[in-house]
Order: structure tokens, then C-alpha cells, then sequence
């Protein structure tokens, strides 16, 4: 694995010799990973089926769970899928961004079905993270990129977090520090002009339903039995190795404790180790540590995380998504 560290606050990266080798690599079918403002993520030509199986084979991803595809563009976008008035005012509102959108497929689209899971729909997103854009134009190719971690364990916000995981199956990873957003993108359904979240992430449910002018239906459902049409829909994901007790008042001896502002939880000296997501209450600044937190905790090697009760408003939503997700029922 090679490893090449961008400065994104400069734009020499950009004619760098590893900018051509890493994009050298992914039309020649081979996995990289990719920083973007939401989580790191695993990438590979979505035009090439064999470059996608091997992102599922280095994940141990369930092949009926569908990749998300990114591109550089709105414009390229509308070659792979069918936007309806509201997909074209999302996309034109939210993108480049945290916004997955899915769409009818394209029938003229190269996007392997191995990566739409052999769904219609297609999953598409304009990331804000240049170095994804990037790739995208350079290779002129629609990259497959699910966060870079095994499959249903916590999704990387650092390059670091990416090797432990995953170092032997990346041709390259490209470090670029933290993520900014630190969740996985929102993604919302758009068949025939039906708006429906699918699952909430980066993007919250309010600044969409500013934008669309009416309330957006679907609740994500957890424990349900259909194959996912979105990822991050199965019902045991983003968990660590330790349990998860949500909505925690009180902490039990041993426990470590995950916490949000600055309100005391009962016992708390009795955490063998304290994460708080945000000591000023921000939500924005707890989603971003979200990941980081739960694999920090985690490492303490407690057999037990608490969790102590977080908002459900704007990005709350999101990660209370994430959390109920890691603490569900594991096979």
C-alpha cells in the first residue's frame, strides 16, 4: 500500500506525480482510499464489475447491498440516472455535498449493476471533498466508494482509522487528515417525484424540507427483513466491538462512557473512560467525532459502552441513526 498525504488548504496536489499514479490505479480496476467531507471511502471504477467485487470482498459486504456512486458533476450525474423536478432542485440545492440522491438508472449508464446491487436505482452523490472530484474527472469514471472499514463496524473519519481496517487490500490510501462532517451522507429516494429518506445522515431532514417546501416521508426502518435499497440500512452497522447501551442516565463500573454537553451523568467516575462528542452541545461538532469516539471507547477495551440520550433535531437524527444501528443485535 502506498500512502500519500494532500494538503487540501493548497492546490499542488493537484499536479503532483501521485495524483496521476492514484488515478493510474483506479481505472487499472485496483482499490483506493478516498477522503471526502463525510467519512473515508473505499474506491473503485463503478463501471468495472471485477473492481467492484473487490470492494466486497475486502469489506465482507453483503452483495445485495448497493454502493453509492460518485461523480464530479450535476451535469455527469444526469448521465447515469433520471432526475425529477424535486431530485434536479436537491441536486442543484445540496451538491456538490452530504446528499446521496436515488434515482431510476439510466439504461445507457456504464454503472456495474454488481454496484446498484441489481436494483433500477441508482445511488449518486456530488461529494464536496476534492480529492473524490477529482478522481472522478481525471478517470472519467463513476467511482464506487462505501465507507473504508469492514463491513457493519465503525466507518473511518482518518487515514489511520482506514489502515487498521483495510491497509492490505489498498493499492493507495490518500490521507488528508479528519473528515469535516464525520457521518455518511443523507441519502433520499426520488422515484417519480416521491421524496423519501432512505437514511439521514450529513444533510439534515429540516434544510431539506426548507428546500423542497413540504415535509419528506420515510422514517428508516431498523430490523426490517428486505434487502437494503440504500446502504447503511442493515440493521447491525457502524458498531464496535464492545456493546452499546443507548439513552444511558447512569454509568455501571467499568463502563465506558460516551456523553454529549455538558449536563453530568450519574456515576460517571465510574467510566473507565469518558468521550464527550461536544461539551458545548454543538450536534454538528458531535457527528464529526462521532466515529473517532466510538473507535477511541472502543479501544479502551470495556466490554460495554453507555451512551448518554443526544437530541434527535437536525444532525441528531443522524447519529441516533448511527448509534441505534451499532447497538442493535449482531449475528
Amino acid at each position: 500500500m502506498h500512502r500519500w498525504t494532500v494538503n487540501l488548504n493548497t492546490r499542488s496536489w493537484l499536479d503532483s506525480p501521485e495524483a496521476a499514479e492514484v488515478a493510474g490505479s483506479l481505472t487499472a480496476g485496483q482499490l483506493i482510499a478516498v477522503p471526502t467531507e463525510t467519512v473515508y471511502g473505499l474506491a473503485a471504477d463503478a463501471s468495472n464489475g471485477e473492481a467492484c467485487a473487490r470492494i466486497y470482498e475486502a469489506k465482507g459486504r453483503p452483495q445485495f447491498n448497493p454502493l453509492i456512486s460518485h461523480v464530479e458533476s450535476f451535469s455527469r450525474a444526469q448521465t447515469h440516472g433520471v432526475f425529477s423536478p424535486s431530485a434536479i432542485k436537491l441536486a442543484k440545492a445540496f451538491w456538490p455535498g452530504p446528499l446521496t440522491l436515488v434515482l431510476p438508472r439510466k439504461d445507457s449508464s456504464p454503472i456495474s449493476s454488481l454496484a446498484t446491487a441489481g436494483l433500477s436505482t441508482v445511488a449518486l452523490r456530488v461529494p464536496a471533498g476534492p480529492v473524490m472530484r477529482f478522481l472522478a474527472e481525471t478517470t472519467g469514471r463513476p467511482i464506487a466508494a462505501p465507507s473504508a472499514n469492514l463491513s457493519g463496524k465503525i466507518s473511518p473519519t482518518t487515514a489511520d482509522d482506514v489502515a487498521a481496517d483495510l491497509g492490505n487490500s489498498l493499492a493507495w490510501l490518500i490521507d488528508a487528515g479528519p473528515c469535516t462532517v464525520g457521518v455518511e451522507s443523507t441519502i433520499l429516494s426520488v422515484i417519480d417525484d416521491n421524496v423519501r429518506l432512505l437514511r439521514p445522515g450529513g444533510l439534515s431532514r429540516e434544510d431539506i424540507e426548507a428546500v423542497l417546501g413540504y415535509t419528506v416521508e420515510g422514517v428508516p426502518q431498523i430490523g426490517g427483513t428486505e434487502a437494503p435499497l440504500a446502504p447503511g440500512m442493515l440493521s447491525s452497522h457502524y458498531a464496535p466491538r464492545a456493546g452499546v447501551r443507548l439513552n444511558a442516565h447512569n454509568v455501571k463500573a467499568g463502563e465506558a462512557l460516551l456523553t454529549f454537553g455538558s449536563l453530568p451523568v450519574e456515576g460517571q467516575n465510574l467510566a473507565c473512560s469518558v468521550f464527550n462528542l461536544s461539551e458545548t452541545g454543538s450536534l454538528t461538532e458531535a457527528a464529526a467525532n462521532l466515529f473517532s469516539g466510538l473507535r477511541k471507547l472502543d479501544a479502551t477495551g470495556s466490554g460495554q459502552i453507555c451512551v448518554a440520550p443526544i437530541p434527535f433535531t437536525g444532525l441528531g437524527e443522524a447519529i441516533n441513526d448511527r448509534l441505534i444501528r451499532a447497538a442493535a443485535p449482531r449475528d
